[in-house]
């Protein structure tokens, strides 16, 4: 083929995905105006729900009852394809929800299940979100006998599915997107109070922080970003079960405890609310952490005893603290307060827990460096779900 016929070759193909994509777009634009999305999936509806009547809101029973499920009306649908399934406004009902990422890796759907369980605790629908784009050639992961649309619909449905099964309560929603990862999630986030990703394991070249989309969505996500690794159950969230305890059990046993970083020259309401209120819902023990650096013996100050130091630190942070005790006095906490790292300490402190909450502090700065190195360590080390939570 001659270069100037590729050349037209090529157009020719772009146009056609291009083409397709819109297309897919309007589809699924069509597909919640009456109440799906993708192949039969029902948002905002358990399986089985009949779609809405015509002229009825998706989610919102005819009768009046209830509340609304997970979309807005069509005439908001109609204008952006961003506002599908996250939080309805009929009237003055917002509809809460919590949003999860899906790309059918294992840490995915580990994150799904535990974001499953995080709105069963809430009492908030969830939203699975699966993002697509098409390519001028098929991506090799695509099976021979199916479109890279077709794909992205068995891969949300698949993770619907399986979260229907193990949480049959639960309203689960899907959401196809034809848009970069990036977009879709950050989209995703700023309808929901919480974003749930998946994360990749312990001793992973790469890391699911270092060049990867959970780092650029955690970076600039406006709500709380919680990172789930591959392998995570239920029962990964309580204490070990004694001898003789059936699976169905597990609930009963008590939840693991909630670990927080505290700085307390800079404590922010957002992260200490964050961290109390999942303990509440746990009905679990809050550990705060604070970890100070000593000044060395050459700096030009006069250095502070040690001794001195370490009381100093440990009155501010019961004084910080005490406003929330009061208001969560059901909640048992324990401060701890060393010398020494602050990432290395929570890192440490996270052994056995059942979720650590991190700050991240908004605004200004360079993509990727919102994260600060404290919660880069904990998201590179910590063992259990990591909460990143962002503040002013």
């Amino acid at each position: 083929m001659s270069p100037p016929a590729a050349a037209a070759d090529g157009r020719a193909r772009r146009a056609q995905a291009w083409t397709f994509c819109q297309e897919a777009l309007r589809g699924d634009i069509a597909d919640l105006q009456g109440g799906t999305t993708g192949e039969g999936v029902h948002l905002g509806a358990m399986a089985g729900t009949p779609p809405p009547a015509p002229g009825q809101v998706p989610g919102v029973p005819a009768d009046g009852a209830g509340r609304p499920l997970g979309v807005r009306p069509p005439k908001a649908q109609a204008r952006s394809t961003r506002g599908l399934t996250g939080p309805a406004r009929e009237g003055h009902v917002m509809v809460r929800n919590i949003a999860a990422g899906i790309d059918g890796s294992p840490e995915s759907l580990a994150a799904a299940h535990w974001a499953a369980q995080e709105a069963l605790r809430r009492g908030v629908a969830l939203s699975l979100v699966h993002a697509w784009h098409p390519h001028v050639r098929p991506a090799p992961y695509v099976p021979l006998d199916s479109t890279e649309h077709g794909w992205a619909e068995h891969l949300l449905q698949e993770a619907v599915d399986s979260v229907r099964a193990a949480h049959p309560t639960l309203v689960v929603a899907g959401r196809l997107m034809c848009d970069s990862p990036v977009s879709a999630l950050l989209a995703a986030a700023g309808e929901a109070e919480l974003l749930v990703l998946g994360s990749l394991g312990l001793g992973r070249t790469a890391g699911f922080v270092t060049g990867s989309v959970s780092q650029r969505v955690v970076g600039r996500a406006p709500c709380p970003v919680v990172l789930v690794r591959a392998g995570r159950s239920a029962a990964d969230e309580h204490l070990p079960a004694v001898d003789g305890v059936a699976p169905d059990e597990i609930p009963e046993t008590p939840y693991r405890a909630v670990v927080v970083g505290l700085d307390v020259t800079h404590p922010c309401d957002e992260l200490i609310t964050f961290a109390f209120e999942a303990a509440r819902r746990r009905h679990t023990e809050l550990r705060v952490v604070h970890a100070f650096k000593a000044p060395s013996a050459g700096t030009a100050s006069t250095p502070v005893p040690g001794p001195q130091r370490l009381a100093a630190a440990e009155h501010a942070l019961v004084t910080t603290l005490r406003p929330w005790c009061e208001k969560y006095p059901e909640v048992p906490v324990t401060e701890t307060v060393v010398a020494g790292r602050a990432g290395a300490e929570l890192v440490r402190a996270s052994v056995g827990a059942g979720l650590v909450v991190v700050g991240r502090r908004t605004g200004g700065g360079r993509l990727g460096a919102h994260t600060g190195p404290v919660t880069h360590a904990v998201l590179h080390h910590a063992g259990c779900p990591v909460a990143v939570v962002p503040h002013t």
